[in-house]
């Protein structure tokens, strides 16, 4: 039972440790604050200002795992590379080591009028507790309450290893056995330190349990190394884990560097461990050579950065295996021609804000006919539901938003080299139209979650509805199509002929309203699914109003009447029409509302206006 009350003991002041290793790392990432990830972003194709980069953003955070899985993000997020993470990979891996030496202080051996004195673990943990804790409670300011979180971290840290300390001493005869069975057993030693860094989620702790039986009973080289190297590949594996779960093939393939890192450190190790004690050099004094705390830091911190110096300059044949292991999957040539758009933002022309303006217009153009494509593959999914499909949707929407971000962003930086009224009217209505596009986008969407929800809840549109809808998505997919020709064309007579059928749709829009809301009422049509067809109606109507607003822009680059005065512009066209807008607008008004009249008859009477026709 006294045995029980000991690993108890043990794993509480194990608990400690890893809290205050947390905190004090939460505390480390919150007092940086952006810089961190900016620092990772500026990251150079050379590897070893990769690796030393990784290396200082550990050591500072005091987690290999926090550093990659930032890393990781990056990647994903489009900030790194995959090749440029390499280097950041191997540098993270070393970094880790820092912390043992942070662990070896409570080895320190000094008098009290010593400076060394006071870097004691029994003396720097309260003294670190007490300088947090007034930070936190009596300092107001946020950096503060971020260097006490440090302080306390720190503190808690060390408080947890003097618990183990204390622990493993009442275990020494125990643990001593314990390791003397890894002695002649490595394959063991290896094994028990891959399981419990997987467990414990962290080497520095496996790490500074072994630190903490070495400060109190000491430990043999020959019955160690084994558990740090095992330590070493559980501590990737513990980051491929974590990583792994819905990352992008570019975010698998650096997750998997540490990995094969790791497996080429191993091997490394083990083979020079070998020659070395073959040939001798590694003698007998060394192998069962007693080691300390200070000793344990010092084999992890070797067996960390030896390797990492040595196969540093072969991070490009870590980066073929990578990439052999996860293979690329065929590219999507529309993702393909996003992606090439956006590249051509090419800052170098924003000197010349004619040519620069000239890039963004294909980028925003391709932002139409993205709009246009997923509305109509939006309105196909009412008859032909597929889930495929809707993936393809949301993906063309994710990529809308990132052109659209690319795009204004690009705009804003041309701003500091426009000189001419005709350069900036240019720049002011590509930013419209981005807004626009964008905007159709989020309304096609907005349609594809009410008719998924219909599809999913077998709800059922009266028969009439089913009839009428299509209308309307024919006539906002002829506005649609019409107003991206438009803008990809630059041609202001089609953007004439825009505002015309729009009048058409919202007359169109509130006739179909009226007409299902009277079917509701007489009980033809399905309450829940009447909600979803109003939703569907109201979207249809934004969808042309947008290309309304982006129509009128066209027109008034050309007319500076038209110029700041766009909704009396709108106005004044509904109220005094001119000739050519009342024709176009008879047009298609007797187009549409001709078919919603034949739509509504009874089968005998639609036979019968057919045959007449």
């Amino acid at each position: 039972m006294d045995m029980f009350y000991k690993i108890v003991s043990l794993l509480g002041g194990l608990a400690l440790f890893l809290y205050g290793m947390r905190i004090m790392g939460d505390g480390l990432k919150s007092s940086s604050g952006g810089a961190l990830k900016a620092a990772l972003a500026k990251v150079t194709n050379k590897s070893y200002m990769g690796f030393i980069l990784g290396l200082l953003v550990t050591c500072m955070i005091q987690s290999s795992t926090a550093t990659i899985v930032l890393t990781v993000g990056l990647v994903g997020a489009g900030f790194l590379t995959f090749r440029q993470s390499i280097g950041i990979v191997l540098g993270a891996n070393v970094g880790t080591s820092i912390t043992a030496q942070i662990i070896r202080l409570m080895d320190l051996n000094a008098g009290s009028t010593s400076l060394l004195y006071f870097f004691k673990s029994d003396n720097l943990a309260p003294m670190a507790l007490i300088v947090g804790i007034i930070m936190i409670m009596f300092v107001g300011t946020r950096k503060a309450k971020n260097a006490g979180t440090i302080c306390m971290g720190f503190g808690i840290l060390f408080v947890g290893l003097m618990n183990m300390s204390a622990s493993v001493s009442s275990m020494s005869e125990v643990l001593s056995g314990f390791l003397v069975s890894f002695e002649n057993n490595y394959f063991l030693g290896f094994l028990a330190g891959v399981i419990t860094t997987g467990i414990i989620q962290s080497s520095s702790a496996v790490v500074g349990i072994l630190q903490s039986i070495a400060s109190s009973v000491g430990v043999r080289f020959c019955a160690v190394f084994a558990v740090i190297l095992g330590v070493n590949i559980g501590d990737c594996l513990t980051t491929y884990f974590v990583c792994r779960i819905g990352a992008k093939k570019e975010q698998i393939r650096t997750v998997l560097i540490h990995i094969i890192y790791n497996v080429f450190a191993l091997v490394l190790i083990v083979a020079a461990l070998f020659i070395l004690r073959s040939t001798r050099i590694l003698n007998d004094d060394i192998w069962f050579a007693v080691l300390d705390s200070g000793g344990v830091a010092n084999v992890h911190g070797l067996f960390r950065l030896i390797p990492a110096v040595v196969l540093l300059p072969f991070t490009g044949v870590f980066a073929r295996i990578s990439e052999m292991l996860v293979k690329d999957a065929a590219v999507d040539p529309e993702e393909e021609e996003n992606e090439k758009l956006v590249r051509e933002l090419d800052p170098l022309l924003l000197t010349n804000p004619g040519l620069a303006l000239n890039e963004s217009h294909h980028l925003i153009a391709h932002m139409g006919k993205s709009a246009l494509k997923n509305y109509t593959d939006t309105i196909d999914l009412m008859k032909n539901p597929d889930d495929k499909k809707v993936q393809k949707i949301n993906n063309r929407e994710n990529a809308l938003d990132r052109m659209a971000d690319a795009g204004n962003q690009y705009l804003v930086e041309v701003s500091p080299f426009i000189t001419t009224e005709q350069d900036e009217q240019n720049q002011n209505f590509q930013m419209k139209a981005i807004i626009c596009f964008e905007r159709i986008g989020d309304l096609a969407i907005n349609i594809l979650g009410s008719i998924r929800h219909m599809q999913e809840t077998n709800l059922e549109l009266s028969d009439y509805a089913k009839a009428e809808l299509p209308i309307a998505f024919m006539a906002v997919n002829q506005i649609l199509g019409r107003t991206v020709t438009a803008y990809s064309e630059d041609k202001a007579e089609l953007a004439r002929l825009i505002e015309p059928l729009e009048e058409v749709i919202d007359e169109l829009i509130d006739e179909l309203k009226e007409r299902h809301i009277a079917r509701v009422k007489r009980q033809e049509c399905n309450t829940n699914a009447a909600l979803d067809y109003q939703e569907i109606l109201q979207n249809l109507e934004r969808i042309s109003d947008q290309c309304s607003d982006l129509g009128v822009y066209m027109l008034a680059r050309e007319d500076n009447y038209i110029r700041g005065m766009e909704h009396r512009y709108i106005h004044n066209l509904h109220h005094r029409p001119d000739q050519e807008y009342a024709a176009e607008y008879e047009l298609e008004y007797d187009k549409y509302f001709d078919m919603v009249r034949i739509v509504s008859m009874p089968k005998s009477e639609t036979k019968e206006a057919g045959a007449a026709a």
